[in-house]
């Protein structure tokens, strides 16, 4: 298989970490807007901001495992 065409789907796969680091940075502010507006909740905003933020972070560890699979599987 050609080479520059497996660099390029691993590029792709590994184009997720994009959307987790957009979607935590929301998570964040929007996380941060809540606590300004409610300081007695923040513990519940936190576990649920650090939850998320896993969640997000888990998309883009997978889309990195499936970028290196690519890589070693195919070359």
């Amino acid at each position: 298989m050609n080479t520059t065409l497996i660099a390029i789907g691993a590029g792709i796969a590994v184009l997720t970490g994009i959307g987790a680091g957009v979607g935590i940075g929301i998570a964040t502010s929007k996380a941060t807007e809540a606590v300004a507006r409610q300081p007695e909740a923040e513990g519940k905003i936190t576990k649920l901001l650090l939850l998320g933020s896993a969640l997000a972070e888990a998309t883009a560890i997978y889309g990195f495992v499936i970028g290196l699979l690519i890589i070693i599987l195919l070359s």
